[in-house]
């Protein structure tokens, strides 16, 4: 889902100032550019922000939850803007980012697609590597900005920031004729099921097991993959059921050809931009930070 920045600074402004031509005036553009912005970012959120009550606007339920960021939304598109304005030429053609071997990779490009996408974005410098060689280089300033799904660790030894960019749930997969069989009575069907699980230090993994421990689950392990990419091709070819955050939920399904068996209540995953500053700067930093105020409500 691509949500870019203009359809994030119109939102904010239709709820900021109360209506569409109120909007236009206060941004200076035309009230049907304001409009058309509205309609897409409803088509690709896949739901109204709000229902059309004579010539008024009201916010639908999710207009209200989108709403309650709109402010924070406005001012993280307002630093941006100003970033760029100043000429933050360094900044807008590089972007260094370290992103986790344990983050599954479908996140990681979600994550940075908001970013990429910038009509002024200029070269990626894209590293992957283990959360603490990461840590590493960006306490030498070697990397703007590291992309994980946990926290910095209490043992690390550097001055670093958690930035949470949100939390999804986690969904099971299996290829079409898999899925049909274990959909039934799901969860329950869990048990004793082939299950492929991501190697021991992967946020995923334990998120996994402490579910099936509170929900006295036990599936069968055919395998521990510590490469996501490589654990969702072995469920692909059905070698064993697997899971993966919710919000990927589309991509997977259409990257490996597999359906969806279920979600598993309660079970969260987090998403984390860890940078050595209080605050984030750097236009591509805003830029995925805005958008995923939206794809994480």
């Amino acid at each position: 889902m691509d949500i870019n920045l203009h359809h994030l600074r119109y939102f904010a402004a239709i709820v900021r100032e109360g209506s569409i031509a109120s909007a236009a005036r206060a941004l200076g553009v035309s009230a049907p550019t304001i409009s058309a912005q509205l309609r897409e970012l409803e088509q690709r959120l896949g739901q109204p922000l709000f229902d059309r009550v004579g010539r008024g606007l009201v916010l639908t339920e999710a207009g209200r939850v989108a709403a309650s960021h709109a402010e924070q939304l406005a001012e993280l598109s307002s630093q941006l803007m100003d970033s760029l304005r100043q000429g933050a030429v360094a900044a807008r053609l590089r972007f260094k980012v370290g992103v986790s071997s344990g983050l599954p990779k479908l996140s990681s490009y979600r994550l940075l697609e908001p970013a990429l996408r910038l009509p002024e974005f200029g070269r990626l410098e894209l590293r992957v590597d283990q959360t603490e060689r990461l840590l590493g280089s960006l306490a030498a300033h070697d990397l703007d900005l590291v992309l994980d799904d946990q926290p910095v660790p209490a043992t690390a030894r550097i001055r670093a920031y958690n930035h949470l960019l949100g939390e999804s749930g986690v969904t099971v997969f299996a290829p079409p004729s898999v899925a049909r069989k274990f959909r039934r009575d799901f969860p329950r069907s869990l048990q004793g099921a082939p299950f492929l699980l991501p190697g021991p230090q992967a946020p995923l993994r334990r998120t996994l097991e402490q579910w099936f421990s509170r929900h006295h689950v036990q599936p069968v392990i055919k395998a521990e993959v510590e490469d996501l990419g490589m654990l969702q091709v072995l469920g692909q070819h059905g070698f064993g059921l697997f899971a993966a955050p919710s919000v990927v939920e589309d991509e997977i399904r259409r990257s490996y050809s597999v359906q969806a068996i279920g979600r598993l209540a309660g079970a969260v995953h987090s998403f984390y931009a860890i940078t050595v500053e209080r605050r984030l700067h750097h236009p591509a930093a805003l830029a995925i930070q805005a958008s995923a105020r939206l794809t994480f409500q």
